[in-house]
C-alpha cells in the first residue's frame, strides 16, 4: 500500500495496532517465550494503555523503559503512546547516575524496569533522586519492595472502561510526540529527540519499501529496543508488515545461529558487528542457515568484503545497507533490496522519496556530484527538535530547514550517497585528512583480517597517526608486522596506520558499534 494512498490509515501508532489486529489477525505477532497473536497484543495494549489512564499518566507526559527486548516491553511502548504518553528508551548499559540524568532530563515520572538482569535486581541501581521524581517503577518480572509487578499494574485498568479508553485515544493526533529518544552524548549531555506518530510510520513504511521485509517473516530482533534499529526497524515494522517479532535479549553469535536454525529466521536487523560476529564463530558452518534472505545493516560504514561474506558464507540471498541517525528517527538513505552488489557494497543508497539530500562544503556552498562535504537532509523524517534545547535545535537545524548530520561524505553521479566519515572521528596526518571508516573499509580487504577499527593517536612529527585494533579471521594468521607492511603496500602512506594491536574482540555498545573510547 502506498504511503500517499488516502486508505493509509498509520495516522498514530494506536491507529497502526487495531489495523494490525484486523489484518494479520491471528498470525504470530511476537514469539517470545510466549506467543501472541496480533490480536492478543492489542487485547494486551489496551490493558496496558488503562492500567496507566488509571495511575493518572496524563497525555504528554515521559515514561522511562529500562529493560532488554521482550514482549512486555513491546506491549508496554504501544499501550504508554496510545493515550499520548512519551516513551523514553533507556539503554541497559546505563548506570545509576546516567539513568539519573536521563530521568532529570526528560521529566519522566514513571519508569518499566526488568527485575533481575545481568546478576543484579535492575531497580536497586536506582538513586534516590531518581526515585523520588518517579511515581512508581512497574517491574516487568520478579518485582521486589516498593515497586508493581506487571501483573499487579495490568490489574489497575481493570475499572476503566472502553469509553474512557478510547476517548484517551481519540485525542491523538499524528503530529503529537510518540517517543524521545536521547543521543549518546558523545559531544557532550545527552539530548532528547522529539519525534512524532506520523512521521515515525511514514518512514518506517519508506524504510520496508526499499528492503524488502515481507508479511509473513520471522524477524529477529537483535539491535536493543532502546535504539531506533531495535524498536523502530525491527518491532513496528513487524508490526506495520505482519511479520513474525522474535526478540534477542542479548547478543551472543553462538546463540544467535542456534535460533537462526531453530526458529528459521528469515530477517535480521542490525549494524555490521553482528554479521561479523557470526562470520567470526569457528564452527558457523556446521549450523543451518537456509532459512536467511534477508540482512538489513547499517549504522557504520560497511566494508564491501563484508558483504560478499554476508551473501556467500551466512547464505543471505538479499542486503541491504543504508544511513541514518537518530535525528531524523535513525533513516536517512537506503539501498533497494533490487540494487546490485556494487551498490549494496559501497553506497547507502538513495534518500526515500520526499526526503532532500544535499552535500555541503565548509564555506556553505551545495557541493556537485563526488565531492566530499557534510551531509545534510531536509524533509518529514527530520526530528520536531530536541527536548528543552532550542540553542542546541537551532544548531542543527538550519533556518530552511536543513539538519545538519555532522558525517562527511559525496553523492556519486547515480545519486547514491557514500558516507566518508563522521566529521569528528577524522583525524590528520601531516596535515592530510584522514577517515577512520575509509581505512578500515580499505584494510577489511586483507584475508586475515576479520573486524578493524582505527582511531587517530597523537604523534610528535606528524600531530596525529593512526592505530588500528583487528580481530583476525578463524584460522587465519599474521603478525602486527606483516599486516603494517600490507598496508603501506596497498593504502596511501599517509593512511596506513603506524602500529596495530590483534585483539582477540572489539569493545562493542548494545547497539553492537565498535566502542573505539574504550
Amino acid at each position: 500500500m502506498s504511503i500517499e494512498d488516502a486508505s493509509w490509515r498509520f495516522s498514530t501508532i494506536p491507529a497502526l495496532c487495531e489495523r494490525a489486529a484486523l489484518l494479520y489477525r491471528d498470525k504470530p505477532a511476537i514469539e517470545d517465550g510466549v506467543t501472541l497473536s496480533f490480536v492478543e497484543l492489542n487485547v494486551l495494549r489496551r490493558k496496558v494503555a488503562k492500567s496507566l489512564i488509571a495511575m493518572g499518566l496524563a497525555k504528554g507526559e515521559r515514561a522511562m523503559i529500562w529493560a532488554p527486548n521482550s514482549w512486555r516491553w513491546f506491549a508496554a511502548a504501544l499501550g504508554l503512546v496510545s493515550i499520548g504518553g512519551v516513551l523514553v528508551p533507556t539503554s541497559t548499559r546505563f548506570k545509576a547516575l546516567e539513568v539519573e540524568e536521563l530521568a532529570r532530563r526528560s521529566g519522566a515520572r514513571l519508569m518499566f524496569s526488568v527485575g533481575e538482569f545481568l546478576g543484579q535486581y535492575y531497580p536497586d541501581q536506582l538513586s534516590p533522586a531518581t526515585r523520588a521524581g518517579l511515581s512508581r517503577v512497574v517491574v516487568f518480572d520478579r518485582a521486589r519492595g516498593d515497586d508493581l509487578a506487571w501483573d499487579e499494574f495490568l490489574a489497575l485498568g481493570e475499572g476503566v472502561d472502553d469509553a474512557a479508553l478510547e476517548a484517551r485515544i481519540a485525542e491523538v493526533g499524528p503530529d503529537d510526540l510518540c517517543d524521545m529518544l536521547f543521543t549518546s552524548g558523545t559531544t557532550g549531555h545527552p539530548k532528547g529527540v522529539m519525534y512524532g506518530h506520523q512521521q515515525c510510520l511514514r518512514a518506517i513504511k519508506a524504510w520496508i519499501d526499499r528492503v524488502g521485509i515481507r508479511e509473513g517473516d520471522r524477524v529477529l530482533v537483535i539491535p536493543p529496543f532502546f535504539h531506533a534499529f531495535g524498536y523502530r526497524s525491527g518491532a513496528l515494522a513487524c508490526l506495520i508488515e505482519g511479520a513474525t517479532l522474535i526478540p534477542q535479549l542479548t547478543y551472543d553469535a553462538d546463540d544467535v545461529l542456534k535460533r537462526v536454525e531453530r526458529d528459521r529466521i528469515n530477517v535480521i536487523p542490525g549494524p555490521p558487528a553482528i554479521f561479523h560476529g557470526m562470520l567470526q564463530h569457528p564452527e558457523m558452518a556446521r549450523f543451518d542457515r537456509s532459512s536467511l534472505r534477508l540482512a538489513i545493516t547499517g549504522g557504520a560504514v560497511v566494508p564491501s568484503e563484508l558483504i560478499r561474506r554476508m551473501r556467500s558464507d551466512l547464505q543471505f540471498t538479499g542486503v541491504c545497507n543504508g544511513y541514518g541517525l537518530t535525528e531524523c528517527g535513525g533513516y536517512g538513505a537506503m539501498c533497494d533490496s533490487n540494487d546490485s552488489n556494487e551498490v549494496i557494497a559501497n553506497t547507502a543508497g538513495k534518500p526515500f522519496p520526499g526526503i532532500e539530500l544535499g552535500v555541503r562544503g565548509e564555506d556553505g556552498r551545495w557541493l556537485k556530484p563526488n565531492e566530499h562535504g557534510q551531509i545534510m537532509l531536509r524533509g518529514y523524517i527530520v526530528m520536531k527538535g530536541y527536548f528543552d534545547d532550542p540553542k542546541a535545535t537551532a544548531e542543527t537545524i538550519d533556518g530552511e530547514g536543513w539538519l545538519r548530520t555532522g558525517d562527511i561524505g559525496f553523492v556519486d553521479d547515480n545519486g547514491d550517497l557514500h558516507v566518508v566519515d563522521r566529521v569528528k572521528d577524522m583525524y590528520i596526518t601531516g596535515g592530510f585528512n584522514c577517515y577512520p571508516a575509509e581505512i578500515e573499509r580499505l584494510m577489511s580487504a586483507h584475508p586475515a583480517i576479520g573486524q578493524i577499527a582505527v582511531i587517530g593517536v597523537p604523534d610528535d612529527r606528524l600531530g596525529e597517526v593512526g592505530k588500528a585494533f583487528v580481530v583476525l579471521r578463524p584460522g587465519k594468521s599474521a603478525t602486527e608486522d606483516e599486516l603494517i607492511a600490507w598496508a603501506r603496500a596497498n593504502v596511501a602512506n599517509y593512511k596506513a596506520p603506524r602500529s596495530i594491536t590483534i585483539m582477540p574482540s572489539l569493545p562493542t555498545s548494545a547497539q553492537g558499534k565498535v566502542l573505539k573510547t574504550a
